[in-house]
This record gives structure tokens, C-alpha cells and sequence, in this order.
């Protein structure tokens, strides 16, 4: 399995706040992915945890200087973006963390969605397929990487969801509720 710190150490220099704040923020998503697959012997951990606190890694591609990233992109590209730099390194298993990477964002993103929002993705389909992609999708749902950082409820991500549009808020509706009736979800955060 590939050394997550490692590949961050790659991208990001020690005294990077961006590091600083991608770390807090995956060790949250990762620590929520770990309790959200408790339940499922199936689903591998090694592959939550390090898709986890790779998912985000390609932040620091993106303008986003309120979290220290003073790239050119759009933080929308982030996914797409780190997904790449994954790839580029053909690192061992590389594909199953790029794939977590270009599909975590919102709860998923359709080719229509792109193309009636002209949003700056490649035009396809962008929805979590395999438990590790659905889990870390839902568990980065929570945790935002300004402001507090603080753990969101439930009601809060719906609110946020619904600003995006019913697409998103019943692709999220699916993965939390379909994944908490599947025992994935230890205790309900109202």
C-alpha cells in the first residue's frame, strides 16, 4: 500500500499552511471514513485511510488562499488535478487513490451537471463506485478545510447540499442513508 505521508511530503514543504491545513482536514475525513466502514469487514481499511488523506492532495493546485493555495486553477479542478499528479507518479495501486480523488467531490458530479453549469470539469460522470470511494465521499462531507473545521451535522450538509441543487442533495441522501441502513454509520449525527 502506498506511504500516504510520503506522497504529501512530495507536494507539500513542511512549513506549507496548505499542508497544514490538508492534514487536519484528511486525518478528520480519515478518522470519520474508519468509524463509517467499522461495521463492514469487506471494505478495506488500508485503502480508506490512504485514500483519506489523499483525496484532497491536489488543493494546492487551485486558488484557494483562504486555505494557503495560491494556484491558478479552479478548486473545482482539485480532484481532477490530484487524481493526475497520482497518476503521473505511477506509484503502486495509484489508480484505486485517483479515482478517490477525481470522484469525493460534492456527492458525486454528472456530465450533465457539468454541462448545464458549465463547470470547469471534463464533461463525464464523477460518482463514487466502490465502498472505499462512497465511504470517503460521505465522511469528507462533515468536514470542511476553512473556518472551524469543526465536525458538520447532518442537517448542515443537507443545507449545504440543496444550495447545488436536488442532483447533489439526493445523491448525498443516497449515500448516507443508503450506507447508514447498511450498517455503515455508527451513531447518527442530527
Amino acid at each position: 500500500m502506498l506511504d500516504a505521508l510520503r506522497i504529501i511530503d512530495f507536494f507539500y514543504a513542511p512549513d506549507d499552511p496548505a499542508r497544514e491545513i490538508l492534514l487536519r482536514h484528511s486525518y478528520q475525513v480519515e478518522k470519520k471514513a474508519l468509524a463509517i466502514a467499522a461495521g463492514f469487514p469487506q471494505v478495506n481499511r488500508e485503502i480508506i485511510s490512504c485514500g483519506a488523506l489523499l483525496h484532497d492532495i491536489g488543493i494546492r493546485f487551485c486558488a484557494a488562499p483562504d486555505i494557503g493555495c495560491y494556484g491558478e486553477d479552479d478548486y473545482l479542478l482539485h480532484g481532477i488535478l490530484g487524481a493526475e499528479s497520482l497518476r503521473a507518479m505511477k506509484l503502486p495501486d495509484g489508480e484505486i487513490f485517483a479515482r478517490i480523488c477525481e470522484r469525493h467531490t460534492g456527492s458525486g458530479i454528472s456530465a450533465e451537471e457539468i454541462r448545464e453549469r458549465k463547470l470547469s470539469l471534463p464533461e463525464r460522470d464523477f460518482f463514487p463506485e466502490t465502498p472505499e470511494e462512497k465511504i470517503i465521499c460521505l465522511a469528507d462531507k462533515f468536514y470542511s478545510k476553512s473556518g472551524e473545521m469543526r465536525e458538520k451535522t447532518v442537517a448542515e450538509i443537507r443545507k449545504s447540499m440543496a444550495k447545488f441543487g436536488p442532483g447533489p442533495l439526493a445523491r448525498f441522501e443516497e449515500l448516507y442513508i443508503g450506507l447508514k441502513y447498511n450498517r455503515f454509520v455508527q451513531g447518527e449525527n442530527k
